[in-house]
């Protein structure tokens, strides 16, 4: 059982090359996390908030559809980002957002203490009040459960780097498998080099640590190696939920490993330099499949099948 806590939303999406299009998908990156995970086969809960109106019986229609079981709270509308594309696909934000799951605190707790794994960030870290009860949950599940994390920043909702520079080392060090994207870190540590900043985070705790680059491809490291690779060649749709695309491949691959739980956690720490590569392949190859196609849809297990085939081949 994997639990995700973090913010549902929907995305509109609006592509000033086809003006008269405007897409509206379910989303949230722990709510893209979800589904990726579900996909991939792995039983899933999303400790999430959203509403009885339009926009909340699409996420639950989307919840339901991908087999993710929703543990619900708060009492503010539906949360929206409207993303207006650029020429290479990317997207920037304009965000209405509430993050609150009061009401659901004991529930939220049972599905945590019950998974096996459990993965959190983005706006769900930062947003006070609740950010600090994110945390609490984070840290109660450590002693049963692997955690994840990824800050997912949106300088839109949290503009102050400093402030959310300290939520983020809570997290990282209350995690074990930790990814950002290049533009994350370039933000929150302006003064550094990326693996840099990469590195640190890997001195605060994680067993794993892992660099999203776009086009360039993903850095992942551990403090027995690092492994880098060029993102797959594909056509590009858009890049939306990508990075989460790309985080539900790293749990599901881990999950494969049997490297999730706290029973996991040294299998977790030994990872061959092998099992890294075969790793982050598998993650580059989620992310790939999501940007080939518009909004937040990630791979099943049938499209990306599986690290430990991937793993055996490789071998060979």
């Amino acid at each position: 059982m994997i639990t995700v806590i973090g913010e549902s939303l929907v995305d509109i999406i609006s592509d000033p090359r086809r003006p008269q299009e405007v897409q509206e998908h379910p989303g949230g990156s722990p709510l893209n996390v979800a589904v990726g995970t579900a996909r991939l086969g792995l039983a899933t809960n999303l400790v999430t908030h959203y509403a009885d109106d339009r926009y909340g019986l699409m996420i639950e229609g989307h919840l339901h559809s991908n087999g993710v079981t929703a543990v619900r709270g708060g009492s503010a509308p539906t949360s929206t980002a409207t993303a207006t594309l650029i020429p290479d696909g990317a997207a920037s934000y304009v965000f209405d957002i509430s993050w609150d799951f009061n009401g659901a605190s004991l529930p939220a707790l049972a599905a945590a203490e019950g998974s096996a794994h459990v993965h959190t960030g983005s706006i769900a870290a930062v947003l006070p009040p609740e950010a600090q009860a994110t945390l609490a949950l984070v840290q109660a599940a450590r002693e049963h459960a692997t955690v994840s994390f990824d800050p997912n920043c949106r300088p839109g909702i949290s503009p102050d780097a400093t402030a959310a520079r300290t939520q983020a080392e809570l997290f990282v060090a209350a995690s074990d498998v930790v990814k950002a994207s290049d533009e994350d870190l370039a933000w929150l540590y302006p003064d550094r080099a990326l693996e840099e900043s990469l590195q640190a985070w890997l001195e605060l705790g994680p067993a794993i640590v892992a660099l999203t680059r776009g086009a360039n491809g993903p850095v992942i490291m551990t403090r027995q190696g690092r492994v880098e690779m060029p993102a797959e060649a594909v056509t590009v749709a858009d890049t939306v939920g990508a990075g989460d695309s790309f985080m539900a491949g790293l749990v599901s691959g881990l999950a494969q490993l049997d490297a999730l739980g706290a029973g996991g956690r040294q299998r977790l720490r030994d990872i061959t330099p092998g099992e890294l590569h075969a790793l982050a392949a598998y993650a580059n190859r989620a992310a790939a499949i999501t940007c080939s196609r518009p909004g937040a849809n990630p791979p099943t297990s049938a499209e990306l099948g599986s690290l430990t085939g991937s793993l055996t081949a490789m071998e060979g």
